[in-house]
Formats: C-alpha cells, structure tokens, sequence
C-alpha cells in the first residue's frame, strides 16, 4: 500500500519551514540554544496564525527546523567547514531566501566548543574532580596523565592540565 502525499500539503509545509527559517535568520541576538529554543516557538506561532495549519503540523515544522539546526551546529561546533559542505550540495541549488537564512543562523549560532568538550569529556569519565575514590590508578580523559590516589582521597582536578574528568587506569 503506497502512502499517499497531498502535493498542496507537501508544498504548504515546504513553505512554512522557509518561513520559519527566514524569521530565524532575522534575530537579533547570538543563537545560544535557548535563543533556539523561544525563536523556535515564536516562529511557530507565527506560522499558527498565518496558516491554517494542524497541531500535528506545526510539531513537526519545529522538529525539523529544530533537528537541522541542531545538526548544522553539531557539525560546524566540531570543526565542520561551511554548511555548504554540512548539506553537501552546491548552494546554488537552493532559494537565495534559504541559503542567507542558513548562513547567517551558522554565524550567530554560539559555537560553544569548550562547552561541548567538556561534556564529551564528562560522558567518558567514571570520576569527577571533588569525588572521593579509593585507592588506584587514575586517567585524566582530557590530557591522560595518571594520577596515583595512595589512600582513599578527595579526587583534584588534573595536576597537568586542570581538567577534572577521570577514568581508571590499567597499570
């Protein structure tokens, strides 16, 4: 059984995630993720007034636009080149609208490397600076260098590099 598609709806929905894209593009302030996340609904609720769209449409106009963007950022936040090479196609095949609204969401889009870093770093470690841990070997998950806990101990951040994220060592 084939799904059918509503060529007007298909179109109506391709309509609306530009516009939501181009209200994106126009705002004001750096695009941390909770800028996002409120010109995400006020976009939404725009499109709301604007469009007879269904409840089920508008969730899924901001779950796409929220997923792409969530991508893009991913992608340039880990040294990813251009969102040309993110969509992996040539830009001149898109609208003009499409293209400046990417373009300028990747450059007001807060590239909070240091913050996704650390986060990397914590979701591979088994301690955290501040704990207590008995005694053993420990790895720094940022720089590697092993620490020697001789009793149980109150964790320090590393003595090389700062970091406080630990794993334990294999001797």
């Amino acid at each position: 059984m084939s799904e059918h598609k509503d060529p007007h709806q298909e179109h109506r929905l391709r309509e609306g995630y530009e516009r939501m894209l181009d209200r994106l593009r126009e705002g004001a302030d750096e695009l941390t993720w909770e800028n996002l996340q409120q010109e995400l609904d006020e976009a939404v609720e725009f499109e709301a007034e604007l469009e007879e769209f269904t409840k089920d449409e508008l969730s899924l106009l901001r779950a796409w636009v929220e997923r792409d963007l969530k991508e893009m950022r991913r992608y340039l936040n880990a040294g990813g080149d251009s969102v040309a090479t993110w969509l992996g196609i040539d830009l001149s095949m898109l609208s003009r609208k499409v293209v400046e609204s990417l373009l300028s969401i990747a450059d007001r889009s807060v590239i909070e490397r240091e913050q996704l870093e650390d986060d990397l770093e914590a979701s591979r470690a088994d301690y955290v600076a501040g704990e207590m841990a008995v005694p053993g070997r420990m790895a720094c998950v940022h720089c590697e260098a092993i620490v020697e806990l001789e009793g149980v101990t109150r964790i320090e951040p590393c003595h090389q590099c700062g970091h406080r994220y630990f794993v334990r060592a294999p001797k």
